[in-house]
């Protein structure tokens, strides 16, 4: 249920809150009108007669969801079949692997693309492309747009009434379109602009460096075209991604450090330097319908386990709709959208992210055959290096995107934290460190209280903390040397009841100070942007710090660093 008024997801019938009625999101279903060739979109529960709107001839059930094929991609799938323009004049529609000709269904698998090599295809492209005539596509979207205008009317509508709702208490300085030029990202800022009726709204873009060249291009194209919007692009310089893989492995379906370090964490330290003292409102693209994972999202997310970058709401107006959904607003409204969906991308994020299916691989291979093989020859470098037998074929087979942890990567040592009890006092231990111990290190115990390094023994260059309300030493650290260890630190817990729980956070650090591959993600975690990566340095700035321990806890971060997850090997 969702109140309209609050704009909050609820399981009642009346808002907890401001006792309005609340409704029900109402699911869509795709029809299809024989006659005028067009899918039709339709609320399960409308009283609507099932008649085309445009011929009032009888429509039947065709899907859950369906996108339009364009002239581009229906002439590769013309050469996958063998039968160059033969569908110059057919209405093509697709979802996932399946296309509809004229609303009878075919499947391409992915054996059909395996027929022909990239080159193969390239040179078939190249040869039937001057005869690829649109006309017929865009006279047939049209009739499309138009009989899906009460449709399109109420989207528009709901949406607009559910960003102003949502952006009444924050003025249109903090309110944030987050852009990554992809088709949902571009609809949602078009949305808000004309809903907020200002078309100077800060939009970001998060450039993970691995962008399709069309995105660039697109992101380009969008800021001559709206010369008013405030556009700042988000990019790491201080990372690149081929080193990075070569050190903890590529990123894989349930490993994707790409995305900290190259888009959530770049988009962090822009929004601290825009926003150093406000919370803020970002409007984003997700949909619930495009992942199990999304599904379980809420339209409007402030929580903290929830959201990636803390110190904003994010809310997506588009939460409901469907692919279709998507362009008929895109086509309806003229709206200018990346031309890599043109070619039959159903999604631009990175183009070699692990995610991307068979199809969207076979395009890249296609349509960026330098770049493909560069990448391909790393994963089975990669592969061979952490001794699979038949690198190329487990490369192939897209058996790399199921890897987990860091078997075989040497970078999986520094994870694990060693150490010792000390037998000259209780409650101490010493900890081994991967390189010696300096002042980042001390700073990084900021978040369990006040470092007080006059406190501590001079002779043995002792560093106390002491709690932040009652002024007791609670930490002693001091360089050790330690058999078997050639850099290492003893931690002493003082004055608490239950010293383990202490020492274990504190592992959570000494874990970052060997492991840490500035991945940005403890940046994003901290709502009081106390931490920072600066000059190859984990910092943590006492004078933000509100010793949450956010950052030491596992509910919010799983071993105190992300590194953990992407380098976890089995004992």
């Amino acid at each position: 249920m969702w109140c309209k008024s609050c704009c909050r997801e609820t399981q009642s019938d009346v808002c907890e809150i401001c006792g309005d009625a609340t409704v029900d999101e109402i699911p869509s279903e795709v029809y299809w009108c024989p006659h005028c060739k067009v899918p039709l979109i339709k609320s399960q529960n409308s009283a609507d007669k099932n008649e085309c709107p445009l011929c009032h001839q009888e429509i039947s059930y065709f899907c859950a969801d369906v996108r339009p094929v364009f002239p581009q991609e229906r002439l590769l799938v013309e050469i996958m079949l063998g039968k160059p323009l033969a569908y110059l004049k057919a209405s093509i529609w697709a979802t996932d692997n399946r296309y509809y000709i004229d609303g009878e269904p075919i499947t391409v698998s992915f054996g059909a693309y395996r027929k022909k090599t990239p080159d193969e295809v390239r040179n078939l492209l190249e040869k039937f492309g001057p005869q690829n005539d649109n006309s017929f596509f865009e006279q047939h979207m049209q009739r499309f747009v138009e009989a899906n205008t009460t449709r399109l009317n109420y989207v528009k509508d709901e949406a607009f009434e559910f960003i102003k709702v949502t952006a009444r208490t924050y003025p249109n300085e903090s309110v944030v379109l987050s852009f990554s030029g992809g088709k949902d990202s571009t609809v949602t800022a078009d949305l808000a602009v004309r809903a907020l009726s200002d078309p100077s709204l800060v939009h970001i873009f998060g450039n993970t460096t691995l962008e399709f060249p069309l995105t660039t291009e697109y992101i380009q194209r969008f800021h001559k075209n709206n010369p008013k919007s405030i556009l700042k692009t988000a990019i790491n310089k201080e990372q690149n991604f081929y080193n990075v893989c070569e050190d903890i492995g590529p990123p894989a379906r349930m490993l994707r450090w790409c995305c900290s370090m190259f888009k959530t964490g770049p988009i962090t330290r822009v929004l601290n330097s825009l926003y150093p003292n406000r919370n803020i409102l970002t409007f984003y693209g997700i949909r619930k319908c495009e992942s199990v994972s999304r599904s379980k999202y809420n339209r409007v997310e402030d929580n903290a386990e929830s959201v990636k970058i803390q110190k904003q709401k994010v809310a997506s107006p588009i939460f409901f709709w469907k692919d279709i959904d998507i362009w008929l607003y895109i086509l309806g409204e003229d709206i200018d959208f990346n031309d890599a969906y043109r070619l039959g991308y159903d999604r631009v994020g990175c183009w070699c992210c692990p995610n991307n299916n068979a199809r969207a691989q076979f395009l890249s291979q296609i349509y960026m055959p330098d770049q493909s093989e560069k990448w391909r020859d790393f994963l089975i470098s990669f592969a061979r290096r952490i001794g699979k037998p038949d690198a190329e074929e487990y490369i192939d087979s897209g058996k790399w995107k199921a890897r987990q942890g860091g078997n075989g990567v040497a970078a999986a040592e520094d994870i694990k934290i060693r150490f010792t009890n000390c037998t000259a006092e209780d409650h101490a231990k010493v900890y081994e460190l991967t390189k010696p111990m300096d002042d980042s290190l001390i700073g990084m115990f900021a978040p369990f209280g006040k470092i007080a390094p006059e406190l501590g023994r001079k002779l043995i260059s002792e560093t106390i903390v002491v709690d932040i309300k009652t002024n007791v030493p609670i930490l002693s650290i001091q360089p050790f040397a330690q058999d078997g260890y050639v850099y290492s630190v003893k931690v002493k817990t003082m004055n608490v009841e239950k010293h383990e729980d202490l020492q274990r956070m504190v592992g959570y650090q000494i874990r970052k100070f060997n492991a840490c591959r500035k991945c940005l993600k403890c940046e994003s975690l901290c709502r009081a942007g106390a931490i920072s990566i600066t000059n190859d340095a984990y910092v943590i700035n006492p004078d933000k710090c509100k010793r949450c321990k956010m950052c030491v806890t596992a509910k919010y971060l799983d071993g105190g660093c992300m590194m953990v997850k992407y380098l976890k090997t089995k004992e």
